[in-house]
């Protein structure tokens, strides 16, 4: 699959499987939907396309002042629709306007007229159209007019909760459990970002850190504390532990950052941009009495960190 492609650009080809849905984390109930359309496309030799919104629904619908955090951005979404085989990725811009579509209307002449569809595979839950009004009881009572299949794929669950994104976003946001989170997304938690310049206290402890401002303002970052990861620099792969907090320990700071720490690393890497992947939570954050507390403490959470990493 190449870029994603925008509705204004893309053909129409009657011969689609589809689904339509947002997708934000791309995680393992959506990957069995997903491979439910591929494997229907295979089997008829058609192409299996996914129909998505940027940006997210929620930000025209219920605006929120920060907008809603999201786990995964168009173009990792596209990145890991591509890894499954998902053929084409076709993106509506989502607006007001578009917002108040009735179902009926964007079946007929977005999916049917614009895009072309022959099966249809939809979520169990999957509710469109003004005020989410269509189902899949709206999706089966259009599909014999105009000439389509209709699939169901059922929820999926882990540990006996149903996976969704918002689950996901509450386990990350509120309870750090990048655990919990990796095992809903079949991967784990990734946040990229550029490395910025920071007080760099972190070298007079011992622990040069590297500030990471995150490529995306609306990307979940995990709740306050230490996490054990991996960051990707220029293809190779460093352990490491990141802090994000307010540094409370010297004064606190009103915006929270993000910060690693390489293991096995030195050099100068402002401007360079780091692909974190969340292993594990390894504590909270604490205001220590001083920095020799704090530099103790640093020292059992990298060691707690290598022990993790196996090395």
């Amino acid at each position: 699959m190449a870029e994603p492609v925008f509705i204004e650009n893309c053909k129409r080809n009657p011969a689609n499987v589809l689904t339509v849905g947002t997708f934000d984390g791309v995680h393992l109930g959506h990957q069995a939907l997903l491979k439910n359309v591929i494997d229907r496309a295979r089997a008829v030799s058609a192409p299996a396309v996914v129909v998505t919104f940027d940006p997210h629904p929620r930000d025209v619908i219920t605006p929120a002042r920060e907008g809603i955090r999201l786990l995964t951005n168009l173009q990792e979404r596209a990145a890991i629709m591509n890894q499954y085989g998902i053929d084409q990725m076709i993106v509506i811009p989502f607006n007001r306007d578009f917002s108040m579509l009735s179902s009926e209307q964007f079946i007929r002449d977005y999916i049917h007229k614009r895009i072309g569809v022959h099966t249809f595979v939809i979520g169990y839950d999957h509710h469109f159209g003004r005020d989410r009004e269509g189902s899949i009881q709206t999706l089966k009572g259009l599909s014999e007019e105009l000439g389509f299949s209709v699939y169901v794929e059922e929820a999926h669950e882990v540990r006996h909760t149903t996976v969704s994104s918002s689950v996901i976003r509450k386990l990350l946001e509120e309870e750090g459990n990048v655990e919990m989170a990796a095992e809903m997304l079949g991967r784990p938690y990734e946040m990229a970002g550029t490395v910025v310049k920071g007080d760099q206290r972190g070298r007079t402890i011992g622990f040069p850190t590297a500030n990471i401002e995150p490529e995306n303002k609306n990307k979940v970052i995990p709740a306050k504390g230490v996490y054990c990861v991996e960051a990707e620099l220029d293809r190779q792969v460093y352990n490491g532990m990141m802090n994000i907090g307010i540094r409370p320990t010297f004064g606190g700071q009103e915006r929270i950052v993000p910060e690693v720490f390489l293991f096995d690393f030195s050099g100068t890497i402002y401007g360079s941009n780091l692909r974190i992947r969340f292993l594990r939570r390894i504590r909270g954050e604490k205001k220590f009495s001083d920095g020799e507390a704090l530099v103790q403490q640093l020292i059992k959470d990298r060691d707690t960190c290598r022990k993790l990493a196996g090395g």
